[in-house]
Order: structure tokens, then C-alpha cells, then sequence
């Protein structure tokens, strides 16, 4: 057990070294965005275009990464090869029905989402969202072969590539156009702002496919088995509405705000706010995905080991342990990191707090969602979904148009709680795993104080309260190691 503990954790730092790299670069692309975009407005509008295309990257997978694990995991397949072929066609199939259906139809959907004067970015995204769902499947199977090296080179080279593309199109190119004119003029417009994020996004992800192209070339040898395809899309459906209210959870707030003002522009210019103070809670958020990518393989691979449950308890419990630990971390130096944004969108930073915990429970929720996957009761996962996903259209349609993004915030919050208990409470009856509830309730407590002691007294210099909570950082993580070699000690002695 402790083996399989080992290989997960340095499988998470080796995807996470591409996702926490690669998410903090983007993340260092959001000061720049805040400062060099005319107004906030103009980050509303990234926010909320790119809020569409995860959600329909999510139907364009459905649920077909994860079915994709669960039948070349099973004991009883020795054809490895004919799973990730039939699962790569099928996705390929639909995309490229997409990407046509986009391209015929993307003036008037355009015009309805209230861009019909840049109909090019529904195009360049439509396009964009397609190769990434299909560019998702060779990287499962990296993710299979236990290639972490390979998946993390091609993840940091292409965000690399994209970070240098907005920096030459948002920031080398104006002082171009101002000084040497005739140098981008032939293809350079000083007006398009917004637009060069979506054509740096359109070049990053055709060198995506391309660098995933040896990759895909051992499939397209191998057979299709459309038996298999049925089968599997017979476990992956509840999976697919699992993943639509999954992510609409996460992007309900930025896909329906402009719908529920009248004046657009103010709206864009308040999503703008609330979208740029979201990305400062992106550490909960890459450690998350970063932990996810180590752990869906890791499951499917344990289910066949005796000591299994025992396993997601114990990486139930380190996950839990860091994510307070990040929770802490940020909060404690947001007078730091509040400087990542212009001044402008300063009024956003109390959903920082809220949104920070929101993932946190949905950090929890995915650990838990392994009773249903494991015991192919994945329709409990949409039922769980669903549910969240009610509650938070509910609340941002109720509570937006009066309180503003706040709202927004806290619905996550709730939403990703309630998913969090409904699985854990259904999950004991059909899946019992015994959690380290003790212990989650103790350090919980413990966050939850050192939070309090750490954010509340007034403190005027910036430096004594950045030293302050830095001690109660430091003292937070040594409680923990603490009681982690005294609980080792004892198992020692029980063994």
C-alpha cells in the first residue's frame, strides 16, 4: 500500500509539474491581460468564451476519457490497442461533426451569444475546443503507458508557445506598430485586442495535434471494435451528464452573467472583475486537476489489490491535508498576490476565500467518486451532478441580478458542497471506504482557527503581518508532521 501511495504521489508531481507550471504561467498572463485589454470588459469577454469551450469540450469527451480507463484496466482485456483506437476514432468522429456544424451555423450562434460583430471568435473556438477533445485521448493513453515525462513535455511546450504567442501579439506587436510600423502592419490590427488571445490559442493547439501525431499513428493500425464502442458509451453516458453538470457547475456563473443584465457592457465589465479574481484561486484548482490526473489511473489500477480501500483513505486524507495547507498559503499572502491584478479589479477579491473552499470540497466530491466508478454506478454520479448543478443555476439566477458576482461565488461553494455530502453519505452504503474523518475534523478545526488568527487582527505593517501568518503557516504544517510520524510510530508498533 505504501508502494502504491509512493508511485502515486511522484506521478502527481511529475503531471503536476506541467499543470502547476503551466497554470501558474497562464496565471501569469492574467496581470498582463488586466493591463494591457482597453477595459474589463474586454476580460469579461475571455472569461466568458472561454467558459463555453470547457463546457463543451465536456460533451465533445463524453465521458469517454474516463470509460476509456475503466475497460483497459479490466482484468479480463488483452487488447489494450483496440480500446484506445476505438475510443480515438469515436471521439475524432464526433469532432469533426462538430467542427462543420460550427463553422456552417457560427453567425447566428454569434449573434445570440451577443458577438455577432466577431463571429471569427465562435469560429476559432469552435475549431480550437474539437482538436482539444480529440488531443485528450493520446494523452489518456500517455497517462496509461505510465509516460508522465512525454505527457509533461508536450503540455509545458505548448504553453510555453502559447504564453510567447500573446506576449508578441498583445505586447511586442503595439510597440512594433508605434515605432517600425511597416514591420507588422501587413498583418497586425491595433484594434482587434481581445481577438489575438483566440488566434494565440488557434496556433498553440494545431501544434498540439501535431506533436501528438506519433502518438495516435500506432492506433489508426490497429482495429476498430464497434461492440467495444457500444459498450462503452453505455458506461461513459451517465458520465457525460456527470461531466455537462459537473462542469456547468464550475462555468454556469460565467456562461449565464451576461444574460441576466440588460446593459452587456456592464456585464461584461463585472464578469471581467469576478473572472480575473476567480484565477487568483487557481492553485486550489491546478492541485486538484494536478492530483486527478495521477489518481483516475491510479483506482483503476488498485481495484485488483486486496489493500485498496485503504489506499483512497490514505490518499483521501494527504489530498485533504495539502489543499488546507494551499487554502492557508494564499489567503495568508493576498496582500502579495493581489498585486497579479490591475487595481481595477480589486473589488473581486472576496470571492477568493469562497471560491478557494468551493474547490475544495469539489477536490473532496472527486476523491469520493470512486465507490461509483469502481462499481460501474457511474448514473449516481450524474444523479449528484444534477443536483449541484439545479442548485446553482438557482442561485445565480436568483441572487446576481441583486448581489453581483458574490453570488456566483457562493453558489459554487454550496453546489460543491452538497455533491460532496450527497456522495459521501450514498457512498458509505454501497462503497464503504473507512476516511480518516477524525483526523479531517481535527485539522479542519485547526485551518479554521489559524484562518481566523491569521486574517482578523489588524495589523497595519505589511510585513508584520506577512511574518505573523507566517508563523502560523509554519506551525499549522508542523502540527500536521507531527501527528503524521506519531500515527506512523503507532502502525509500526501494531504491525
Amino acid at each position: 500500500m505504501a508502494r502504491g501511495i509512493r508511485q502515486l504521489a511522484k506521478e502527481t508531481a511529475i503531471y503536476g509539474l506541467s499543470n502547476i507550471i503551466g497554470r501558474f504561467l497562464n496565471w501569469m498572463l492574467v496581470p498582463m491581460y488586466t493591463r494591457v485589454l482597453q477595459n474589463t470588459g474586454e476580460y469579461g469577454v475571455v472569461t466568458n468564451i472561454y467558459a463555453w469551450t470547457a463546457l463543451l469540450l465536456v460533451i465533445l469527451l463524453y465521458g469517454m476519457e474516463t470509460g476509456f480507463f475503466r475497460f483497459i484496466n479490466k482484468k479480463e482485456e488483452n487488447e489494450p490497442m483496440c480500446i484506445y483506437t476505438t475510443t480515438l476514432y469515436s471521439i475524432t468522429f464526433t469532432s469533426i461533426l462538430f467542427i462543420a456544424s460550427a463553422l456552417l451555423f457560427h453567425n447566428p450562434v454569434s449573434n445570440i451569444l451577443g458577438y455577432g460583430g466577431h463571429s471569427e471568435y465562435i469560429g476559432m473556438m469552435s475549431c480550437i475546443v474539437a482538436v482539444d477533445a480529440i488531443c485528450c485521448i493520446p494523452f489518456a493513453y500517455l497517462r496509461y503507458q505510465n509516460r508522465p515525462v512525454r505527457f509533461a513535455a508536450i503540455k509545458l511546450f505548448n504553453i510555453f508557445l502559447n504564453i510567447s504567442l500573446n506576449i508578441f501579439f498583445l505586447v511586442l506587436c503595439p510597440k512594433l506598430n508605434h515605432s517600425h510600423p511597416e514591420l507588422v502592419n501587413w498583418f497586425y490590427r491595433p484594434d482587434y485586442g481581445v481577438g489575438y488571445i483566440f488566434v494565440a490559442n488557434t496556433f498553440t493547439t494545431a501544434i498540439t495535434f501535431l506533436l501528438l501525431t506519433p502518438d495516435m499513428l500506432p492506433a489508426i493500425r490497429a482495429k476498430f471494435d464497434f461492440q467495444r464502442l457500444k459498450k462503452m458509451i453505455r458506461y461513459s453516458a451517465p458520465m457525460l451528464i456527470l461531466g455537462i453538470a459537473g462542469i456547468f457547475n464550475q462555468t454556469a456563473d460565467k456562461i449565464l452573467f451576461p444574460f441576466l443584465f440588460e446593459d452587456k457592457a456592464f456585464a461584461d465589465s463585472q464578469l471581467g472583475i469576478y473572472g480575473a479574481c476567480f484565477k487568483i484561486a487557481v492553485v486550489m484548482v491546478m492541485f486538484i486537476q494536478a492530483f486527478r490526473y495521477a489518481y483516475e489511473p491510479f483506482i483503476f489500477a488498485k481495484n485488483r489489490d486486496s489493500d485498496n480501500k485503504k489506499s483512497y483513505s490514505e490518499a483521501m486524507k494527504y489530498f485533504f491535508l495539502f489543499s488546507l495547507v494551499i487554502f492557508l498559503g494564499v489567503m495568508f499572502y493576498i496582500d502579495l498576490i493581489k498585486y497579479f491584478v490591475d487595481s481595477t479589479y480589486y473589488p473581486g477579491l472576496n470571492v477568493v476565500p469562497i471560491v478557494m473552499l468551493g474547490e475544495l470540497f469539489f477536490g473532496i466530491y472527486y476523491n469520493l467518486s470512486i465507490w461509483y466508478k469502481l462499481t460501474d454506478r457511474t448514473h449516481w454520479g450524474a444523479y449528484f451532478s444534477v443536483a449541484g448543478c439545479v442548485l446553482t443555476v438557482a442561485i445565480i439566477i436568483g441572487f446576481v441580478p441583486h448581489y453581483g458576482f458574490i453570488a456566483c461565488a457562493w453558489a459554487s461553494f454550496a453546489s460543491n458542497l452538497l455533491m460532496m455530502f450527497l456522495s459521501y453519505v450514498i457512498g458509505q452504503k454501497k462503497y464503504p471506504v473507512a476516511y480518516d474523518l477524525h483526523s479531517a475534523l481535527i485539522f479542519g478545526i485547526l485551518a479554521a482557527i489559524c484562518y481566523m488568527a491569521g486574517m482578523f487582527p489588524t495589523i497595519d505593517s505589511m510585513v508584520l503581518r506577512l511574518a505573523y501568518r507566517t508563523v502560523l503557516v509554519i506551525l499549522f504544517i508542523g502540527i500536521i508532521f507531527q501527528k503524521e510520524l506519531k500515527q506512523q510510530r503507532i502502525n509500526k508498533s501494531l504491525n
